[in-house]
């Protein structure tokens, strides 16, 4: 499936299930504490803040990225980008984890012939943030997928957050597997809290789903941060590249 029918399936599914679609912002970030917009979710910040209130209460986008925080890996492995766009779904204080979970996973195993990707799901292992025992209950409930192929990781790998004080929470990503020839074998239940090196390039990460709920108001590292307080509103901010 070429990239243009990647981002047309993708505005259609979320368009058909109520998100408005929303243009690709500019690449110059609207935003103090950025150069350049490295995420999907940065063009609607002030709505995930509660500084603006959004015109619609669900949106979808393929938004323009650079990316500069994984700069140095750029080259380097078969994983990291500069600039690509970023397909995203997003909710504000509409919908939450069970419901994005449920959109992820109907998209990404949808026969083709329906408007999916058709992917196999012997091949996705979800993985949550060790902390959120209601995340790995939603994926067996949604999904059907068996406890032990839900990978629980650590805050470096699950808390997603801009890199820079704002919103921030636990999220939940789509793993797929690419295969022995990419990587040794693995038991997703003893992988945490960090994703082993080895198993990158095999484990590739393809749709990361945030659970927009925390306001940072320091970021030192992906794993060091302090958490101000929560949000507004309970919110759902994800990012496939």
């Amino acid at each position: 499936m070429e990239s243009a029918e990647i981002r047309r399936r993708w505005l259609s599914f979320f368009e058909e299930r109520g998100h408005t679609v929303v243009p690709s912002a500019s690449l110059i970030a609207d935003d103090p504490t950025l150069l350049l917009v490295p995420a999907g979710m940065v063009p609607f910040k002030p709505y995930f803040l509660g500084e603006v209130k959004p015109p619609f209460s669900r949106a979808t986008s393929v938004q323009k990225c650079v990316r500069t925080p994984d700069i140095e890996e750029v080259g380097k492995t078969t994983r990291h980008g500069t600039f690509f766009e970023m397909c995203g779904n997003f909710s504000f204080g509409d919908y939450f984890k069970e419901r994005a979970i449920e959109l992820a996973w109907d998209l990404v195993t949808k026969p083709r012939e329906d408007g999916g990707w058709g992917l196999e799901e012997s091949r996705l292992y979800p993985s949550v943030y060790v902390d959120d025992p209601e995340a790995v209950e939603l994926w067996k409930k949604v999904a059907g997928v068996s406890d032990d192929r839900i990978v629980r990781l650590g805050k470096k790998e699950n808390y997603w957050s801009m890199g820079v004080p704002g919103p921030g929470g636990p999220c939940s990503e789509i793993l797929y597997d690419r295969g022995p020839s990419y990587g040794p074998e693995f038991d997703p239940a003893t992988l945490g809290p960090d994703m082993p090196v080895e198993l990158e390039d095999r484990l590739l990460e393809i749709w990361n789903l945030v659970f927009m709920q925390d306001e940072l108001s320091a970021v030192r590292s992906k794993s060091d941060f302090d958490v101000a307080g929560s949000l507004p509103k309970k919110n759902i901010d994800t990012g496939m590249g």
